[in-house]
């Protein structure tokens, strides 16, 4: 597209000779969402016409597109994994109401779902999770989501199932946290397969930590359900991390201390006083 880049210790630079990027064809390796959300923005403005193949088709991607598009862009293919985009020569403030966060909605979720509980998102899209809530009824869960939002039901006693993360519409990697911890007591054996990054089972030792029999091997973690876990302290590495762990800890036997809960207010809003409002025992504390 005409951009050169230059890296020093503490900075990427970017430039480019002349006054817009050109337009170009161009196949991600990956349909990384990030990677498409900045090639499509620098679309938009780029001279003539470019075309993204393997593009990602997550619905925030797709929601960025709405918004662009109301702001003066030219997007074709929405939805799908070829974005065609003639670029403009500028664009104008426009309103627009963000989509409801697919991985907070879900956390609410997972918490219903591991304690028993009922829990409604008011807001969350079934459309916008749709494997993980066939992985949820999987679990044994029940789900209505002809209301507002989606109504999730908890049995008794959760059902062991095998899980792979993929590339939306599959199962997302940020659910894997949440989906390991209740597979952690759920009933039998339970095989999660990571296909899209390395090291994201540094949360599986804290679990362990509760009482979950967890083991990793490469890209699986396989997973004994335990009857219960017992609290202790925990180390948060990550936003799902912390929202996981304080989720073990909702149904494990005494107290449990989640430390790095900071990582929570990256990704969630109120998230103790929400969990609170559902009827959980948990205080933040500095």
């Amino acid at each position: 597209m005409g951009a050169t880049f230059h890296n020093d210790d503490n900075s990427i630079h970017a430039t480019i000779n002349r006054p817009r990027l050109r337009a170009t064809r161009m196949t991600l390796a990956y349909p990384s969402h990030t990677a498409t959300d900045n090639l499509m923005m620098a679309c938009v403005l780029a001279k003539g016409r470019s075309v993204i193949d393997n593009a990602a088709r997550e619905p925030e991607v797709e929601d960025l597109g709405r918004q662009l598009i109301a702001m003066g862009a030219k997007i074709e293919g929405l939805g799908t994994s070829r974005l065609t985009i003639d670029g403009v020569a500028g664009l104008r403030p426009a309103s627009h109401e963000v989509i409801t966060d697919r991985v907070v909605s879900a956390t609410y979720l997972a918490a219903g779902l591991i304690t028993g509980g009922q829990v409604r998102v008011v807001d969350a899209r079934a459309d916008h999770m749709e494997m993980l809530l066939h992985k949820i009824e999987a679990m044994g869960g029940f789900v209505d989501g002809s209301g507002a939002g989606i109504c999730v039901r908890g049995p008794s006693i959760l059902r062991a199932c095998d899980v792979a993360t993929l590339p939306y519409p599959g199962v997302a990697t940020d659910y894997k946290p949440l989906i390991t911890t209740m597979l952690s007591v759920a009933n039998g054996d339970s095989v999660v397969t990571e296909n899209l990054f390395a090291g994201r089972f540094r949360y599986v030792d804290e679990l362990v930590k509760l009482g979950a029999s967890i083991t990793t091997e490469g890209h699986h973690a396989m997973i004994r359900g335990v009857d219960f876990l017992v609290g202790t302290t925990v180390n948060a590495s990550d936003i799902r991390a912390a929202a996981a762990l304080t989720l073990a800890g909702l149904v494990a036997e005494g107290g449990t201390i989640v430390q790095g809960l900071e990582h929570v207010d990256r990704g969630y809003d109120s998230f103790v006083e929400r969990l609170s409002k559902l009827g959980a025992d948990v205080r933040r504390f500095e």
